[in-house]
């Protein structure tokens, strides 16, 4: 079973995009998702993330107020909508999954099942 993030593109600084994570079994019942980012040569950037149980999500400073995630239960994906994109939102997204405890936040968590990425790409 594997996270596949997808909807990556490029758009003009402003723009917006939709992000997607297929994750089939990871469900709210038991799993924290998590939305990554990483540039060639820097760290990975956790980005924002949606807790079990309550879907309570969280977001690092420099996305907060333009990116949102949710999650779809049924479907069992997990979206990211960015808005007002800024060339320095470009970057591989990454989804990750966690199992967590009920309703603890889940930005502490060491992630540890992975999906291939998809580019953002935020350019005039």
């Amino acid at each position: 079973v594997q996270l596949q993030a997808s909807g990556g593109g490029l758009v003009q600084p402003g723009g917006s995009l939709r992000l997607s994570c297929a994750a089939p079994g990871f469900t709210r019942d038991y799993y924290a998702i998590g939305w990554f980012r990483q540039v060639p040569g820097k760290e990975r950037e956790w980005v924002s993330c949606i807790n079990r149980g309550d879907d309570k999500t969280y977001y690092t400073d420099s996305v907060k107020g333009r990116f949102a995630m949710s999650r779809e239960n049924a479907k069992n994906t997990v979206s990211l909508q960015m808005n007002g994109l800024k060339p320095e939102d470009t970057a591989v997204y990454y989804c990750a999954a966690v199992i967590a405890r009920y309703r603890r936040p889940c930005a502490g968590y060491e992630y540890n099942y992975w999906g291939q990425g998809t580019q953002v790409t935020v350019s005039s």
